[in-house]
């Protein structure tokens, strides 16, 4: 894997400062080194990895349980594909029992430390038996109405929203109401007003996947050349927030169809760096060999190119086999999405109380992409009891901790005057969203040995002593 380094100014007014203070010769000479291990553990990190498929059909019952998510965290996995079928609501709103259903997996969601990929359908065949396989534009739109309030406030645990809605399970083909193979403007347009819709009844800071880059690009005018740029990743305009889910992965030289020319195929990936992007696959091929195989590049490169965040854990089985036959299956569960690993630190060797710390950390993403959804970075400092004797502010944001690259953090703290002994100084990145932020649960935990604090959701860096 390329390694290129990126250098992250942090710099918070007052309590945290970057001052270049490095002799090139040694940019850390007299500062004390601290090299840490790296685990090979599968760690439960919130929003990637493989997910477990969950059909919602009718009013029944409330599909998550406490039991289901602490099952899947103990096995390394904390994603939900939540797929809700509006079949008995296809010339009708949606019930209120319904709805309740909706609320009732998200509350059980956020309670016990999951999230999910959600997905709303009509059907789940395509056969002539199935026809319809959709509801109306007017119908569709109004159910996405009803559903807003649900997405608006449970937005913290909705990893990504697939477009859905339109065709036999919501994958955008066999289509009644919105042209099955679009190629006018007029053609696009009711797919245009329901991805509209959908960024509306979330908020800015989350993403709608479509199956194909054709759509993206299609519907909103976008060209081969238009792929985002750093600049205007992350930003909460149309372009930022459509992202992409290949649910026929290495199937074949164009994946069935998702891609319509290899360009198509470099215009994902270079939008994937900044766009969630995952999927399912549906069949095995050349392309899903873990290693080369002929013109295909193997299953590990491709994932690092195209970005891969989370996958079905249950489907194609013959591929997931194929994984497990060649050995790539493990590599693969723990390189979806991200993975940081702390790989050395530098800290000023005289600590005293009320003075200037510097901490320089290196840390290294081996996984496939960078987090996706808004993030904090924070240094925490506790005492013996472990209270918080101060939290630092880092102006970083980890979702530019690349994929296959190294972040240099290098910042410099004033310590609170008045404190001695014994601390803890401890790498934080909670979720920032305010139900979800003192839950460690949905903490960032480094891929390294003995830093994690469950309790807290702190990654330790080290022990001081402050004079």
């Amino acid at each position: 894997m390329k390694r290129t380094v990126l250098l992250v100014a942090l710099c918070i007014a007052g309590a945290l400062s970057c001052e270049k203070k490095n002799d090139p010769e040694n940019p850390y000479k007299g500062y004390e080194k601290v090299t840490y291990e790296e685990s090979n553990a599968i760690i439960p990190n919130p929003e990637r990895g493989f997910y477990t498929g969950v059909e919602i059909h009718d009013a029944s019952k409330v599909a998550m349980t406490e039991q289901r998510i602490s099952v899947a965290r103990k096995v390394g996995r904390t994603l939900f594909l939540l797929e809700y079928y509006l079949t008995d609501y296809m010339e009708s709103d949606i019930a209120d029992d319904y709805l309740q259903v909706v609320r009732g997996n998200f509350e059980v969601l956020r309670a016990h430390g999951a999230k999910c990929i959600l997905r709303f359908a009509y059907k789940d065949g395509h056969t002539e038996f199935d026809r319809p396989w959709d509801a109306s534009e007017t119908q569709v739109l109004r159910h996405v109405e009803q559903l807003k309030p649900l997405l608006t406030e449970f937005s913290d645990v909705i990893f990504v929203l697939q477009a859905g809605f339109v065709g036999s399970w919501g994958e955008w083909y066999y289509t009644d109401n919105f042209v099955m193979n679009p190629s006018s403007e007029e053609d696009y347009a009711p797919r245009k007003h329901l991805l509209e819709a959908l960024l509306d009844a979330l908020p800015e800071k989350r993403q709608v996947e479509v199956r194909t880059p054709t759509f993206k690009m299609k519907i909103f005018g976008y060209a081969l050349q238009d792929t985002l740029t750093r600049a205007e990743a992350h930003t909460g305009t149309i372009k930022a927030r459509i992202a992409g889910h290949n649910d026929c992965y290495l199937a074949s030289e164009n994946d069935t169809g998702t891609y319509h020319s290899k360009s198509e195929r470099e215009y994902w990936a270079a939008e994937s760096r900044y766009t969630i992007m995952g999927g399912e696959t549906c069949g095995v091929s050349q392309y899903c060999h873990c290693e080369p195989e002929g013109n295909a590049p193997g299953t590990i490169k491709d994932m690092e190119t195209s970005h891969f965040s989370y996958l079905n854990l249950s489907y194609h089985p013959d591929v997931l086999s194929r994984w497990r036959k060649e050995g790539c299956f493990d590599q693969i569960e723990r390189r979806l999405g991200y993975r940081l690993v702390l790989r050395e630190g530098f800290f000023t060797p005289k600590v005293v109380s009320g003075e200037d710390f510097r901490i320089v950390l290196n840390i290294e993403n081996i996984g496939f992409a960078s987090p996706m959804n808004p993030r904090d970075a924070e240094f925490v400092l506790t005492d013996a009891s472990g209270k918080v004797a101060g939290t630092f502010p880092v102006e970083s944001d980890p979702r530019f901790w690349m994929g296959g690259s190294i972040t240099t953090v290098d910042c410099t703290i004033k310590l609170p005057s008045g404190i001695s002994g014994e601390y803890g100084l401890y790498l934080n990145l909670p979720d920032p969203e305010k139900n979800l932020r003192e839950n460690p649960r949905f903490s960032i935990q480094l891929a390294n040995v003995d830093v994690w604090d469950e309790e807290t959701g702190y990654n330790l860096l080290k022990k001081i002593t402050v004079e």
